[in-house]
């Protein structure tokens, strides 16, 4: 075993392992597997399994819809597609957790400490673009890499935010269908993918984590809708954090019940028999059973633990006072100090396109901070003129200075809060022009663009385009779009650039070149 281990957890393994410990602990000397999911947003799972550039082929992860194992020797990071959001590179055992949520298209979901983004993205193919997801951290900087993971993988319908669980609660009480805690941990189960986790582990103490868990659980039960459904995971061994947590909190809200998770796939019950909390009845420390946990061991990938929760309805009603406008006069989080609300116009808009100023503002319109620019109208031409395929965006348009998000329909009142993405950043305003975002560029479908100029993956012109190079644009590489009236748009201004097919990012038309738009941050160094 090349991995050196902490003796205090190979002995406390050793004691609650038994029969077991030998298989567990011989586990640390096999390789580790590798896998990617997907992106269902942009393409068939197993049509890309058929006919995926990987050298070994994929092969399916039993408990993850498009989920499959590669070889390490493949390199996917390495390859256009990836820089295409047709995948997400995503330890298999981590995958878990997003399908026992159950995501349903037009969900309200909270991924409440989302970053870096893999489940978030997991459950954002599942809603299909129906719906909401909230993606939280409360890391500033762990955001960015979060917020630009949904951008990659297409995402349309996500608010992004930088907050505190409890300062969420105020907002979305009793708010969401489905609820996601892959709660922070101490790591036991990663110790095979990253030994660097093992300092962490001898640097805090298990109750430096477990006060952490418990109060993440209790604020995120309190904006979960009754019927909903919480999933509870951590990629740890350690009962403190796993089945002592979930006892706790049946024992603390009697609206919450275990939904048991059926044995599969070399999954293992939780352990009853290693909780050790005194005063908690035995009903809720024996329901833990139905708990899942998953060994290194026993299946393909690392170690975690996953708790399916819902709460019952019966209780919820009569228990929950749900806020009926978050945001509003009633809301006590509204206007907190040192985070002042913002000041907004409303505009009327069919389509959720924008409207003129001085109408009142309706559910499809769109709102923006006090400011001279108005990147709607930007936006309108720049929409008529390049974006003619796609139509009215659902929910409203929200304007933050001169940036412009198409925010998904549902989302409270967010004033207050620490807002990274509003929706899906469209782009911003530039001396009365609209300039599109590479998210925008990465949500579209190709033939939503008027005009669009195509690289095949194994053409040097694509590795060139993505390392932000300008390059000589050939003719026969340019498809033009005609517009409602038959007539094709000029072969000048932006095009959207994709690689087999697969919008990577955007680039102006002029003189015979394709001038590179990738944003600087997305370039392939």
């Amino acid at each position: 075993m090349s991995i050196r281990l902490p003796e205090p957890f190979v002995a406390r393994m050793r004691v609650l392992l038994g029969d077991e410990f030998d298989d567990w602990l011989a586990s640390y000397g096999a390789p580790r597997r590798y896998g990617l999911r997907v992106n269902t947003l942009k393409t068939d799972g197993e049509s890309y399994r058929m006919r995926s550039p990987l050298s070994a082929g994929l092969k399916p992860v039993p408990w993850a819809e498009a989920g499959y194992y590669y070889s390490e020797e493949d390199r996917p990071g390495k390859h256009p597609h990836y820089h295409a959001g047709l995948y997400y590179i995503q330890e298999p055992s981590a995958m878990a957790p997003a399908e026992l949520l159950d995501v349903r298209p037009g969900h309200r979901v909270l991924d409440l400490c989302a970053a870096p983004g893999g489940k978030s993205t997991q459950i954002a193919a599942k809603l299909k673009g129906q719906g909401l997801l909230v993606a939280n951290d409360n890391a500033r900087e762990r955001t960015k890499a979060l917020a630009r993971n949904l951008e990659l993988a297409g995402v349309r319908n996500a608010v992004v935010l930088n907050e505190e669980p409890e300062r969420l609660v105020p907002v979305f009480r009793a708010f969401f269908d489905r609820i996601l805690v892959d709660a922070p941990c101490s790591g036991e189960g990663m110790f095979r993918k990253d030994e660097s986790m093992i300092a962490d582990w001898l640097r805090y103490p298990a109750a430096h984590w477990t006060s952490m868990q418990r109060e993440i659980l209790r604020h995120a039960a309190e904006m979960l809708a009754p019927g909903g459904v919480l999933v509870y995971s951590t990629c740890t061994f350690s009962p403190e954090e796993n089945e002592e947590r979930i006892a706790e909190l049946l024992a603390e809200r009697p609206d919450f019940e275990v939904v048991p998770v059926p044995p599969a796939h070399g999954w293992a019950p939780g352990r009853p028999d290693w909780v050790s909390l005194e005063g908690i009845d035995r009903r809720h420390v024996d329901a833990v059973a139905g708990t899942v946990r998953l060994w290194p061991h026993r299946i393909e990938g690392e170690g975690h633990y996953a708790a399916v929760l819902r709460r019952k309805v019966e209780a919820g009603r009569e228990s929950v006072a749900v806020n009926p406008r978050p945001g509003g006069p009633d809301d006590e989080s509204a206007g907190t100090p040192g985070r002042p609300r913002l000041k907004t116009r409303q505009y009327a808009g069919r389509r959720g396109n924008g409207g003129k100023p001085g109408q009142r503002g309706k559910a499809r319109g769109y709102i923006a901070n006090v400011s001279d620019a108005d990147p709607v109208d930007a936006w309108r031409s720049f929409q008529e003129e390049l974006l003619p395929g796609l139509g009215g965006l659902p929910g409203r348009l929200v304007a933050v200075g001169e940036k412009l998000y198409a925010q998904p329909a549902g989302v409270p009142e967010l004033s207050g809060l620490s807002v990274v993405r509003h929706g899906w950043l469209l782009g911003e305003a530039r001396r009365g022009r609209f300039a599109p975002s590479q998210a925008l560029a990465m949500g579209l479908a190709a033939e939503e663009a008027a005009r669009r100029v195509e690289y095949g993956a194994d053409e040097p012109e694509a590795l060139k385009y993505l390392k932000g190079e300008t390059l000589p644009l050939e003719p026969e590489r340019l498809t033009l779009r005609p517009g409602e009236d038959g007539r094709l748009p000029d072969a000048a201004g932006y095009a959207l650039v994709c690689i087999d097919g697969y919008p990577v990012g955007w680039g102006k038309l002029r003189d015979g070149l394709l001038i590179n738009e990738r944003a600087p941050g997305w370039r392939w160094m």
